[in-house]
């Protein structure tokens, strides 16, 4: 029997079979792609929010506006661990009713922002505890979660064929790479301003993409 009879025998034709399959990936496409702008926003938000209050935090920071370490400090731990927990759990409820290869990529895509970010959070601890200078932990903090965000993005370029990720995760791994050169403060403030608002306009990128689709 021929691809034709097999076609025939379920009742479609060559063109229908080829526009069923065309309508199918594009609903995996979209489907996918409704993850990155909330991967974007959260951590744009919470890079743009958070920097800039440790930053206004830091003792002898320029700030025109004060803020008490005691408080940006949970602040900005509860940014990034949302961030972290609300993108494994868009990566795993994204692929809910999907079976197979596409199912255990994007779950396993999901968790490794919290499991990565868990981790950076606990090596800071440790380098705290072997008494690293609170600049230096400024500095590592700071360009570790810029350079895990890059290595998630270019791991979801990889999944999704994303030029626009590509180009977010040049700009974070550049500035994990850049802003340390500027101390602390300066590379709060520096990464703020590079990753914060790199991250949301990829959000708006990615949210006009999606409604073309």
């Amino acid at each position: 029997m021929t691809e034709n009879d097999d076609l025939e025998s379920d009742g479609l034709t060559p063109e229908q079979s080829l526009a069923l399959i065309q309508g199918e990936t594009r609903s995996m496409k979209r489907l996918f792609g409704v993850q990155v702008p909330v991967y974007y926003f959260v951590w744009g938000g919470a890079w743009l929010v958070g920097y800039l209050l440790l930053w206004a935090a830091w003792p002898g920071s320029p700030s025109p506006v004060a803020v008490p370490l005691a408080v940006a400090a949970p602040v900005f731990a509860a940014l990034i661990l949302g961030a972290a927990v609300a993108s494994a759990v868009v990566g795993v409820r994204s692929n809910r009713g999907i079976k197979g290869t596409s199912d255990f990529v994007g779950t396993v895509y999901g968790i490794s922002w919290a499991l990565l970010g868990g981790a950076v959070g606990t090596i800071g601890y440790a380098l705290i505890r072997a008494g690293s200078s609170d600049a230096a932990v400024a500095i590592y903090y700071t360009s570790a979660y810029a350079l895990l965000v890059g290595a998630m993005y270019l791991a979801g370029t990889m999944l999704w064929r994303s030029v626009d990720q590509l180009v977010i995760a040049i700009v974070m791994i550049v500035a994990a790479a850049v802003t340390g050169f500027f101390g602390a403060p300066g590379n709060m403030l520096a990464m703020a301003l590079i990753a914060g608002p790199a991250l949301l306009l990829g959000g708006v990128i990615a949210l006009a993409r999606l409604r073309r689709m």
